[in-house]
């Protein structure tokens, strides 16, 4: 078996993995949510490396050759160091991608105005990764960013189903609104995000397109394979998927799972301790 090991601090990359195995199905599949240590948005630069770089390691030791970073904080502050630092001296054949470039690439079409907002955690605002990569493919598009830090434990604990997470929603659309009247996109620059989708779309005006990254890291994910022959051709191909997470209420993580895929999904629980960062 070598499936392909998906990362996330919670289980935001459930929606990303959702669309990875709607477009891909026939691959194995092995998903890490680190839930006991959610929210990652509010952490350190070195925290959430070493949490990140932990949980791939341990996806490693799975027998992944490829890990997708389903989580937008871990992608802006800590793929980097992985893909130039950790990652040297391993198996060539390893491979570690995240969600932010395959994004950067296609956001713009979206936009017909050319000003997109960003909705992300603090720390991928702050990263500035968006601005730069998105530069990098459309300089003409003006791009404005809100942190939304509490979007996320709205998620993670269930609250988000509940009339009191409107006041939380509408006060950053506000905010990312109120920074430019050009804006005709937002970004949900985080993968918990699109949980709170249809609340975001009951506070905006209908021609405000939002932009989920599902399909895109999906599609891209079909292409990076299709150019990859190396790598896909040592993929296993059972159509399985293991699920496994830090917290040991393995039951509120399988109840989110199973809404996700439409079918009952049994996690296992995995804890920090057996993590090893080198």
């Amino acid at each position: 078996m070598q499936p392909i090991g998906i990362f996330d601090s919670g289980i935001g990359g459930l929606t990303v993995f959702r669309a990875i195995a709607e477009v891909l199905p026939q691959y194995d599949y092995v998903y890490l949510g680190d839930n006991s240590r959610a929210p990652y948005g509010n952490r350190s630069f070195n925290t959430i490396h070493q949490y990140t770089w932990e949980c791939v390691q341990w996806l490693f030791k799975q027998d992944c050759p490829l890990v997708i970073l389903a989580c937008n904080t871990a992608s802006a502050k800590a793929l980097r160091t992985i893909q130039q630092k950790d990652m040297q001296g391993l198996e060539p054949a390893k491979r570690v991608l995240g969600v932010i470039r395959p994004t950067a690439e296609v956001i713009g079409e979206y936009s017909t105005t050319k000003e997109i907002g960003v909705l992300g955690t603090t720390g991928t605002v702050q990263s500035q990764s968006y601005l730069l990569e998105i530069q990098k493919f459309f300089p003409d598009l003006k791009v404005y960013q809100q942190a939304c830090p509490l979007w996320v434990p709205l998620v993670e604990s269930g609250e988000y189903e509940k009339p009191g997470s409107d006041y939380f929603i509408q006060e950053y659309l506000d905010q990312i609104m109120a920074q430019s009247e050009h804006i005709d996109t937002l970004l949900l620059a985080c993968t918990h995000y699109p949980l709170l989708q249809d609340k975001i779309k009951a506070h905006l005006p209908a021609n405000i397109n939002v932009v989920t990254q599902g399909d895109i890291v999906a599609k891209s994910l079909a292409n990076y394979l299709q150019r990859h022959p190396e790598l896909e051709q040592n993929l296993s191909q059972q159509g399985s998927r293991r699920f496994f997470t830090t917290t040991d209420d393995t039951k509120d993580f399988d109840h989110h799972a199973s809404r996700f895929f439409s079918a009952p999904v049994t996690s296992s629980y995995v804890s920090v301790t057996e993590f090893s960062c080198k």
